[in-house]
């Protein structure tokens, strides 16, 4: 891949969003924790087991912020914890 999307953080450690592609996936990772508070009040509203609506919901943010870690390590420079340039 010739162009990063994520470059690594100054501060810290992680990625901050570098090119149009890096940011159409932080807007595709905003919309699916939104959708996904939707469908767990949805379902609560419903009359859904709260226990179980509540596993399903943690569940969908796990895998939403592993899918937001695994592209940002692939397409990205490699993290390191910093304290400044």
């Amino acid at each position: 891949m010739s162009t990063l999307w994520f470059r690594a953080r100054d501060y810290g450690w992680g990625w901050t969003p570098i090119s149009v592609e890096g940011w159409l996936v932080m807007l595709a990772f905003v919309v699916a924790i939104a959708f996904s508070a939707w469908f767990y009040i949805s379902r609560l509203r419903d009359g859904a087991d709260p226990s179980t609506a509540t596993i399903l919901y943690l569940l969908w943010i796990a895998v939403s912020v592993a899918a937001l870690i695994a592209v940002a390590w692939a397409t990205g420079e490699r993290p390191r914890w910093r304290w400044g340039r």
